[in-house]
């Protein structure tokens, strides 16, 4: 899954894909680099970061979306929390939703369940703005599992289908790097929830904590050694900024788990 930001404040790109030449431009290349879905985003989720009204996001991803769904060959993801943003944009041409909030905003069962497009489920403890002043847990894979699980009783429930349902653990959403460690570490117990498992660590604080005082454009390495990880340990998406090194890497994993002797 290639991330393509269309915000002005986004932690790693804000700013570089305003522009719809550059967003389009930016778009084709993720999918000749090997992704497999683009997901697009209108609104910041990064630590710290501020709503934008609906209005706004709509503004920034309908046009690309109605763009790229002419002239792309893979599925695009729209990153939002909105209702209205979901159904704007499935009717543009997005064939799924990714909600860092796993559909908990009012309305968003409803409207993710009328689109009848696979789902993302995040876990995020707390709110973007405030997620990282200070995270607690006593189990923090226990508690992320019966989260998810908790949610996908509930998607369930409004009508989506357990085999439209994808998870997401949410590293560095409402997590230390301890916790971000740890949940890497177990990521393997979340795979008997029997829905996908989605991993987006491309860029974040945690890699940078890791591996010294880097900017968040030299933390590929990192990076791509975290999707790896996560890969082995039960990963069916990968979400990046960094689609070729992910795909190469990814390409190298999948031969050698799948050779066998002669």
């Amino acid at each position: 899954m290639g991330i393509l930001n269309l915000t002005p404040d986004s932690f790693s790109d804000g700013g570089r894909f305003q522009r719809p030449d550059a967003a389009l431009e930016h778009a084709l290349r993720m999918v000749e680099e090997g992704a497999a879905i683009i997901d697009i985003g209108g609104e910041s989720t990064r630590p710290g970061s501020r709503p934008v009204s609906a209005d706004e996001e709509l503004d920034r991803v309908i046009p690309l979306i109605e763009i790229l769904a002419e002239r792309i060959p893979v599925p695009i993801s729209i990153d939002t929390s909105k209702p209205l943003v979901m159904r704007e944009a499935v009717s543009a041409g997005a064939g799924m939703i990714n909600d860092v909030l796993a559909l908990r905003e009012p309305g968003a069962l409803p409207a993710a369940a009328e689109t009848t497009v696979p789902v993302c489920l995040m876990h995020m403890q707390g709110r973007p703005r405030s997620m990282q002043d200070a995270p607690r847990y006593d189990n923090v894979a226990d508690e992320v599992k019966t989260f998810l699980q908790q949610r996908l009783e509930a998607c369930e429930a409004a009508g989506i289908a357990r085999g439209k349902l994808i998870i997401d653990p949410g590293f560095g959403f409402g997590k230390t790097l301890q916790h971000n460690l740890i949940l890497l570490k177990e990521l393997r117990s979340l795979t008997s929830l029997n829905a996908p498992l989605l991993v987006g660590v491309s860029r974040k604080s945690m890699l940078g904590s890791l591996v010294g005082d880097v900017s968040v454009n030299e933390r590929v390495f990192a990076g791509v050694a975290a999707a790896v990880l996560a890969v082995i340990e039960g990963a069916a998406i990968i979400r990046t900024h960094e689609v070729r090194a992910t795909v190469d890497a990814l390409k190298v994993v999948s031969s050698v788990r799948s050779a066998t002797p002669h």
